[in-house]
């Protein structure tokens, strides 16, 4: 019964392709899978869009949307109805070719991205020998995008920030990078179904996923927080400061186009969540092997999910940095961090199993945490604010 339900897509997918002539198969299986993906995925930002709503007004000590349809969660086909019919205002002097092609670059990229994540057992689009690999080089698209919308708005807000975009998300990039890169070495492989699959074992109930060991719990952190910069997230929202630059590299954007870098910016969060997940949280793999009867899909969604709340939660409790701690925390803190990660895990493939091989990995890092730590805060001043009133 178990695998009967886990395999039940696939199975349906194989039935449904399966009268058709050998040649068509792939194609018409491909276009399934992509179909399946657009709406699935469309279908979460709009259900993440009024629960972030929600959550945030719940932190605030206010109503979140409570007007369209039951408890307000009709607000997202209201939002897409008056982003469809708003006027679609472009500056007379914006190059409109470009201005046009950045929004739907950006959201074919963030699409692109969910090629290569395994969402169950049995069920990635397209299984590369270099998945990983595959992962950042679109996502690295993404960045070309951003710049394409702030230069050709033809305007300084957007512009600077395009460029505090592209320097904040080329910094965070690297330490994201050699976060993955650990688990690269420790899996042999750069596919993630290769990576999924080495964490799928048990000793006991307890699963082998790599974020239970010293080197893979250091990577996780260091991911999700180069993640939520890469995702222009709260504390890391800097591109887009509606109080210093308007509203960032989109401040000339309207209607329906507006609506499409909306899309793209989570759609990019659900998919950086997702390779964290395939990395480090074991994929599709149960938290515990008396589990294993829940479907796979069920359990990679039900991370995903965990993963939005929690930056929910971070937005509607951080404030935002200013540029000079962002940089200064990417260079100075992640990148020599992520260094060391990688020296920790290669020392944890080498060393022996067992209690020294835990104690020394451990040391590595918390000594570096302690010592990169005091290194970034030597010579600031923390003063309590004074507030005073404009004479």
């Amino acid at each position: 019964m178990g695998d009967a339900a886990d395999q039940f897509f696939v199975n349906l997918l194989h039935r449904a392709v399966g009268t058709l002539p050998a040649g068509l198969r792939p194609i018409l299986s491909s276009l399934i899978s992509v179909v399946a993906i657009l709406s699935v995925f469309a279908f979460l930002f709009a259900v993440t869009t009024v629960l972030e709503r929600k959550g945030l007004g719940r932190i605030q000590n206010r109503y979140g949307p409570n007007r369209v349809g039951p408890l307000g969660f009709l607000q997202p086909i209201a939002d897409g109805i008056k982003s469809l019919t708003k006027e679609d205002i472009v500056p007379h002097s914006a190059d409109r070719v470009v201005h046009f092609l950045a929004p739907l670059v950006l959201v074919f990229a963030a699409f692109s991205l969910y090629a290569v994540l395994p969402i169950g057992r049995n069920m990635v689009l397209a299984d590369l020998n270099a998945g990983v690999l595959f992962f950042f080089a679109v996502s690295s698209v993404m960045e070309l995008t951003i710049f394409m919308a702030g230069w050709s708005s033809r305007n300084k807000y957007s512009l600077l920030g395009a460029m505090r975009a592209i320097a904040q998300m080329i910094s965070y990039e690297v330490p994201l990078i050699l976060s993955s890169v650990t688990v690269v070495m420790a899996a042999g492989s750069l596919s993630t179904v290769d990576i999924v699959e080495r964490q799928a074992g048990y000793t006991g109930f307890f699963p082998h996923w790599f974020v239970f060991t010293p080197w893979g719990f250091a990577g996780f952190l260091l991911f999700l927080i180069a993640a939520t910069a890469e995702s222009n997230r709260s504390p890391f929202d800097l591109p887009e400061g509606e109080s210093e630059i308007v509203a960032g590299y989109y401040t000339e954007y309207s209607g329906f186009k507006f609506a499409l870098f909306f899309l793209g910016e989570y759609l990019g969060l659900f998919a950086i969540s997702g390779l964290g997940i395939t990395l480090f949280l074991g994929g599709w793999a149960a938290p515990f092997s008396f589990l294993t009867w829940v479907p796979s899909y069920l359990w990679f969604f039900a991370k995903l999910i965990l993963l939005i709340a929690l930056f929910i939660w971070v937005r509607g409790t951080l404030p935002r940095l200013r540029m000079d701690q962002l940089m200064n925390f990417a260079w100075k803190f992640m990148l020599p961090m992520a260094l060391l990660n990688l020296v920790t895990t290669a020392v944890w493939h080498f060393l022996a199993q067992g209690v020294v091989r835990w104690v020394v990995c451990i040391l590595m890092i918390v000594v570096a945490y302690v010592l990169l730590g005091r290194s970034l805060m030597h010579g600031s001043r923390l003063e309590k604010r004074v507030y005073r009133f404009a004479e």
